[in-house]
């Protein structure tokens, strides 16, 4: 008997169909990759399994966990279960954890509600739980808002293990991680399938991962599974059109034409220093610092697309928010067309206008309260006089929203109404509406589905070609970076250990740590 299994599983949330007959199943010591286009429905189920969903839902059929239906069950039987018997990983990791609490007070957490267990066992617990996926490193009372985008999604990793549960649910697990700690993560859900006899349901849009840790393969198509198979069969030799165009779009290279090197330098970095303070001692020459960027240099010509990889924690969204102004140096000098813009007052100018950004977390970049069309809007008043109005500026948010594969009655939404992957398209959108010189690519494309990256990517390499837009492109995924780059710059430790043309630098890497990268980097297996 399978561990899980959902028969004929329908969900309607006001009145709106979102899960049309879903039948799935998994065995102890099993991984199941849940695949499809963000909106598909793969969170949503995963939801109904946990008992999570939102206020308004409908939901018929059974799902089965070691023979109990959890769809009867009442919200006591669930508390019992979520936590101990099934865990779950979610998808934005900002969102899912307290930003009141320290990670390790709620990794903590979750072992003192469900186990008869001391503060200070369950501390000893959390820390060891953290150092098992890679924090080892960084100290159990910091909070969430201290960390990388990457390192949270550690933490939430931690806390859904902790208990060694039967059934995990990993929602875009490896989402916000850098290559080498997604093949750690990866290499310790392997584990703890196969030592633990854990089930796993792994829900990504990255067939490259899945191919490398599933057994069965099941692809969600709007509200329906539309294909089932072993991994080895379904990657290799797919039967449905649909998963044919998922296979086509994870190794789509989007048309860019070769740049030459050189040009007119648009933006210039020289000797950027950033040190934050850690903790306060009773006197000044006590007090700590922590510096994240260490003597960074670099330059972005007009119209060029620079890459900026690394691991989580190694300076690159920081490097990026001293760019735009939002962090101030401390030490080094930022100059875009021409002029310094060190100082906050010049900063916030130029950055206002000629720069805009498209942050890794997407809900968090968003307020809550708006419609998307003021939110995709909003860069167009820094036009001025000339800012759009009335027809003309609806009809800019509705080709923008068009143009990254949302549809233009979107605009009359809240952002809360979509799914991480939509959520970072409209990002997108607002960043391109008012065509700036520079676009500051943090995690982008982290959050899409494949066939939407792949439009998306498009798209970026359309707009950089017609309008002469740059781009520094951040991102842990190397063949992104390779598809839509001229050059890339390899951060470690706050400081470019190397630095090229892109395929010359992934191809042949020089330095230990570029090559280490390279090494850890998924790719589809067709076994």
């Amino acid at each position: 008997m399978s561990l899980l299994e959902i028969k004929q599983l329908r969900l309607a949330i006001g009145g709106v169909p979102i899960l049309d007959g879903v039948s799935l199943e998994i065995g102890a010591g099993k991984v199941l990759g849940l695949v499809g286009e963000s909106g598909s429905g793969k969170s949503l189920t995963a939801l109904s399994i946990m008992g999570l969903l939102p206020s308004g839902a409908a939901r018929t059929g059974r799902i089965l966990f070691e023979g109990q239906d959890l769809a009867a069950a009442g919200e006591k039987e669930m508390d019992a279960l979520r936590g101990q018997a099934i865990g779950m990983i979610f998808q934005e990791p900002m969102t899912a954890l307290n930003p009141l609490m320290t990670i390790g007070d709620q990794v903590a957490e979750t072992v003192r509600v469900h186990r008869r267990m001391g503060k200070k066992e369950a501390r000893a617990l959390a820390v060891e739980t953290l150092e098992r996926v890679g924090l080892a490193s960084i100290a159990p009372d910091r909070y969430p808002h201290e960390l990388s985008g990457g390192q949270r999604q550690r933490v939430g990793i931690a806390i859904a293990i902790a208990l060694r549960p039967k059934l995990l649910i990993a929602d875009e697990p490896t989402t916000a991680l850098d290559v080498t700690t997604q093949a750690q993560i990866l290499d310790l859900l392997h584990s703890l399938v196969r030592t633990d006899d854990m089930a796993l349901m792994l829900i990504t849009h990255d067939l490259a991962v899945v191919s490398r840790m599933a057994d069965t393969i099941a692809v969600m198509q709007a509200g329906q599974v539309v294909e089932t198979g072993p991994a080895a069969n379904l990657i290799g030799a797919p039967q449905q059109r649909y998963t044919q165009t998922l296979l086509a779009a994870t190794t789509h290279v989007p048309r860019r034409p070769v740049r030459k090197t050189g040009g007119e330098v648009l933006l210039r970095v020289d000797g950027a220093v950033k040190d934050y303070p850690l903790g306060h001692g009773l006197r000044l020459r006590a007090r700590r610092a922590f510096r994240a960027l260490d003597g960074v240099g670099l330059t972005v010509a007009r119209g060029e697309s620079v890459g900026l990889v690394g691991e989580s924690g190694s300076g690159k969204s920081t490097l990026a928010r001293t760019i735009l102004g939002l962090d101030a140096l401390s030490e080094g000098r930022i100059e875009f067309a021409g002029q310094t813009i060190s100082s906050a007052g010049r900063a916030a100018r130029l950055r206002l206008r000629d720069m805009q950004m498209v942050f890794q977390d997407p809900y968090g970049s968003f307020d809550p309260r708006h419609k998307v069309a003021r939110l995709v809007a909003e860069p167009l008043h820094l036009l001025g006089d000339d800012a759009p109005r009335g027809a003309e500026r609806d009809g800019l948010v509705a080709r923008a929203l068009d143009a990254v594969g949302i549809g233009p009655e979107a605009a009359q939404r809240y952002i809360h109404e979509f799914s991480g992957g939509q959520r970072q398209r409209i990002a997108i959108a607002r960043a391109l509406i008012v065509e700036p010189a520079l676009i500051v690519l943090d995690e982008a494309v982290s959050a899409l589905d494949v066939s939407i990256r792949a439009q998306v990517l498009d798209l970026l390499a359309d707009i950089s070609q017609r309008s002469q837009i740059a781009y520094l492109f951040i991102a842990h995924d190397l063949e992104v970076v390779r598809t839509i780059t001229d050059r890339v710059l390899v951060m470690q430790a706050g400081r470019i250990v190397e630095e090229g043309p892109t395929q010359e630098v992934l191809d042949a890497p020089r330095h230990d740590y570029t090559k280490a990268l390279v090494a850890a980097a998924p790719k589809l297996a067709i076994r």
